[in-house]
């Protein structure tokens, strides 16, 4: 399963711009790190259990996704949680998601929803509502939805069918 995330997370590698970081830009970045990966923490407590499984493919995706060092990457997910405990709503999370990624990244972190939600070989409804209320908010059409849940699907051969 995981040479298969990895596999999925080299695929669509991010890019980085060409001009130096000003403190705004890495501000910026900082917050759509934590607001991604909190996004990744809302499907993990969606159905009320956080599975080892779950984590694990989190902390991947979060790693592959930023290259991070691994101070940097425990500190991220520290925040995230905490974030993600204390939110009232999706909205303060895929607000910043939104406003800092193109419609290709944001199907690509629905995607990476998909692949936690899928961690545990079980697709729980309460999983599906999440990611189905986040993609919504991202302004992820419906078809790049079902793209991105059967890439995750077909990237681990444990997932439970749709």
């Amino acid at each position: 399963m995981f040479d298969a995330l990895k596999r999925l997370l080299e695929r669509e590698s991010h890019t980085a711009a060409a001009s130096p970081h000003d403190a705004s830009s890495t501000g910026r970045d900082h917050d759509l790190r934590v607001a991604t990966a909190a996004l990744l923490f809302e499907v993990v407590r969606a159905d009320g259990t956080v599975d080892d499984a779950e984590r694990t493919v989190l902390r991947a995706a979060v790693q592959s996704t930023f290259d991070l060092t691994p101070q940097d990457l425990a500190e991220l997910l520290r925040v995230a949680e905490e974030a993600s405990a204390r939110a009232v709503s999706l909205y303060e999370f895929t607000q910043v998601v939104r406003a800092a990624s193109s419609t290709v990244e944001r199907k690509r972190i629905v995607e990476l929803l998909w692949l936690v939600a899928f961690a545990d070989a079980r697709k729980d409804p309460l999983e599906e509502h999440t990611i189905r209320k986040i993609a919504s908010l991202l302004d992820v059409s419906h078809p790049d939805f079902i793209d991105a849940k059967l890439r995750a699907r077909s990237a681990d051969p444990r997932a439970p069918g749709s």
